[in-house]
């Protein structure tokens, strides 16, 4: 009788299951269709996808699918005051997988509770772009650990409260994948896969309208296969060979990637370089129309399988360029964009000590609707590229190649009286482009005191990092902190012993995770107690004041000083206002809010709105008493 009953509730749950899948799929099949239909025209494919979908629904474990509902029931879930992001190497943070597992403790400490593991799938050793040359979508590096050790971490994470973020590489494979190796032996339904060419022809019509990505380290946007006897498509390096989406094979196969992923535990996909997707000749191949189809398709395959798992897109454009990617309220595609230019801009910021460029960056954010939600961060993996607004900076008399010039003499400490250091990536001595490498820590003075043991000016490093992190939590949207930001880590010089990394600057800010220092944290006369302690009290205000919710309504006030910005934050009634000093001396922000009484949340002392003063390199929090 107990093993009939046990059969009977097994099988109403898995009639439930099954509603629930079909509710989800019926609810986006007319839409999945016609979209799929009007990309490929091919009924089979098509069909081939749905069974697919299906079947890596019913694989999906338990745990996963009752976050899916519990979810879809609170679709705002990520947008709360409570999330705050960390990204890291896992071979740099703790050695392998296992290592970050055993760093939970420490995560939680930082009060982070969203990571991003950076590429982890197989690649190439030596041909990797630092993990962006996926060889196997379905193996983890070997020496990071195995796809089970990937889903044993999730579920920990899981347990605690922590969401998981990986990458995922679609718009081009290492050319050491299964498919790039039956296509260099000239088996055709692999080439199709890619972007092949028997003679220069064609290449060279391309090139004729797609911008370089590496002028420099990596011209042009095809590769020459000596013993395929082709020409193939690489848009970022030699050994990344391009997919081609116009082939629905890559499409469906692509897609079972993304759900294999998805159905290890992970909850956010970032998908990596966005806009390069889909390729047509006598365009710069970039931003294409059928991009937003394949990336509408991805949102409603993800709702209808996995509807826990967000989309985080890299699209590395000002923010007014990159609303597309957010789709619309009634046909959405990313969850989550980065805001790549005012990271930008808050290191031009920081050169110049000239708020306006960032003030009006700012505007143009807090004037998109408030579903678009935007990741924060003031350094990531990546080189910073000076993407500025030039238009509006040569209304001022500043010109872009000079300008770009002198902030990277002065982040390498050449210039404007700098403290920071760091490196240059793929300079163009022809063009003068280059884009700057460094940590958090470094561009803000703390390697160049520490170096020279000169307490005043770590003293004055340490009050611009935190300063900076303060007015980063102040965005609107969601802060991500890099790993070994929140202890003040500097420039790793060590890469240049590494002859596989030797070439790439990027690695002066990749260095592995300095723990023996990171004991430090609990020690206030440290250095990396000052900043942990000092990050530390932030996270917490930020998490217990309503107003820093990611769709809360955020502004900006003149202060009538050009060296300190001001913003505002309003949430169901509650206000709180940040003024934030970038210069090295104390300067006075004429503001005149006189709607209240304000108390300043790190001093808890009480302090009007009206003609404040702001130490050198100083902040303040002020919230509007009830």
């Amino acid at each position: 009788m107990k093993k009939i009953k046990k059969e009977k509730q097994c099988k109403k749950k898995n009639m439930e299951a099954e509603m629930v899948y079909k509710t989800r799929f019926d609810k986006h099949f007319d839409e999945l269709r016609w979209l799929y239909m009007e990309l490929y025209g091919n009924d089979s494919m098509f069909a081939e996808l749905c069974n697919q979908m299906e079947s890596f629904y019913k694989e999906r474990k338990k745990k996963l699918k009752s976050l899916d509902v519990q979810r879809e029931a609170d679709p705002g879930w990520y947008k709360r005051n409570d999330m705050l992001g960390m990204m890291f190497y896992i071979d740099n943070f703790a050695g392998n997988i296992e290592g970050v597992k055993s760093r939970l403790d420490y995560i939680e400490q930082c009060n982070v509770n969203y990571i991003h593991l950076m590429p982890f799938l197989e690649t190439p050793e030596g041909r990797s772009d630092g993990g962006y040359a996926v060889s196997d979508f379905r193996k983890v590096q070997e020496k990071l650990g195995s796809m089970e050790d990937l889903e044993s971490l999730t579920a920990a994470c899981h347990k605690r409260g922590i969401h998981v973020c990986m990458d995922f590489v679609m718009n081009h494979t290492s050319e050491d994948h299964e498919w790039a190796k039956r296509a260099r032996q000239g088996d055709g339904e692999y080439m199709s896969r890619y972007f092949f060419f028997d003679n220069s022809y064609m290449p060279a019509l391309y090139e004729k309208t797609v911008p370089q990505v590496f002028p420099t380290t990596a011209p042009g946007n095809f590769t020459w296969i000596p013993e395929a006897g082709h020409f193939v498509m690489t848009t970022f390096y030699p050994y990344q060979w391009d997919l081609n989406y116009k082939n629905p094979r890559v499409f469906n196969e692509m897609m079972y990637n993304f759900l294999y992923l998805a159905n290890r535990g992970i909850d956010i996909i970032r998908i990596d370089a966005v806009p390069y997707i889909w390729k047509e000749l006598n365009t710069p191949c970039r931003n294409l129309k059928q991009v937003h189809t394949i990336v509408r398709m991805m949102r409603m395959i993800s709702e209808i399988v996995c509807p826990s798992v967000l989309l985080l897109g890299e699209v590395v454009m000002e923010p007014e360029r990159v609303v597309p990617y957010f789709g619309t309220v009634d046909k959405p595609e990313c969850h989550m964009l980065y805001n790549v230019t005012t990271m930008a801009t808050t290191w031009h910021t920081v050169a110049s000590r000239d708020v306006r460029l960032l003030k009006r960056q700012l505007d143009i954010v807090n004037a998109l609707p408030k579903e678009y939600t935007f990741l924060n961060y003031l350094r990531c993996h990546d080189d910073i590229g000076w993407g500025l607004d030039y238009e509006f900076l040569m209304t001022e008399g500043i010109g872009e190649r000079a300008h770009k010039q002198y902030l990277n003499d002065y982040f390498q400490g050449y210039a404007g009286e700098s403290n920071s250091r760091g490196e240059l990536y793929n300079a163009d001595p022809v063009s003068g482009d280059a884009r700057f490498c460094g940590t958090t820590a470094s561009m803000c003075g703390i390697e160049k005191a520490g170096f020279e043991g000169d307490e005043e000016a770590m003293e004055r490093a340490v009050r611009l990092d935190v300063m900076l992190h303060a007015y980063m939590f102040m965005q609107s949207g969601i802060p991500v902190l890099y790993s070994g930001d929140e202890t003040a880590q500097v420039n790793d010089y060590t890469y240049k012993e590494d002859p596989l990394k030797a070439d790439d600057s990027r690695y002066i800010h990749r260095g592995a995770m300095n723990w023996e220092l990171a004991e430090n944290r609990s020690d206030p006369e440290t250095v990396e107690g000052k900043v942990f302690q000092a990050l530390g009290r932030l996270e917490k205000i930020r998490k217990s004041e309503k107003v820093f919710m990611a769709d809360a309504d955020t502004w900006t006030i003149d202060t009538w000083d050009q060296a300190v910005l001001c913003m505002g934050r309003c949430y169901e009634g509650e206000k709180i206002i940040g003024l934030f000093n970038f210069s090295e001396s104390d300067r006075i922000a004429w503001i005149n809010e006189t709607d209240g009484d304000y108390v300043e949340l790190i001093s808890g002392e009480e302090m009007k709105p009206i003609g404040v003063s702001v130490p050198a390199y100083g902040f303040y929090y002020l919230k509007k008493k009830a």
